[in-house]
């Protein structure tokens, strides 16, 4: 397996799509990633030799945020807003939804599992 910032990329897949396993690094990145160090996107991991491991090692430690590090800065961004007290870092600190989406029926993945309310009874016509 060839490894990429401390990340096992699958030597089965295609070179664009397994630098995608790596945190901070998706399609289109992936895709510029390919080109600007020269790599044919149709190759697979393991027809790559070393020198072409070691130019797409050497562009994303030098061009991209990934991994640990990216990990890291979006922690402490999120602590920076909760700090500060703004409308943001409160609705991260309330574990709601922080871009403006509703709450009244949906954000069921933010909030976690429906609670029932107990002693709640149905309205019945009569």
């Amino acid at each position: 397996m060839a490894r990429i910032s401390g990340v096992n990329i699958p030597t089965n897949k295609k070179i664009n799509i397994a630098l995608t396993y790596i945190f901070g690094i998706g399609n289109k990145v992936a895709g510029d990633i390919c080109s600007e160090a020269s790599v044919d996107i149709t190759k697979r991991v393991s027809e790559l030799n070393d020198d072409e491991l070691n130019v797409i090692r050497d562009l994303i430690d030098q061009k991209h945020t990934v991994e640990g590090d990216l990990r890291r800065k979006i922690s402490l961004d999120i602590k920076r807003l909760n700090d500060l007290g703004c409308y943001r870092g409160l609705r991260h600190r309330k574990k709601l939804p922080v871009r403006g989406q509703r709450t009244h029926t949906n954000a069921r993945t933010r909030k976690g599992k429906a609670v029932a309310i107990a002693g709640k009874k149905k309205v019945t016509k009569g």
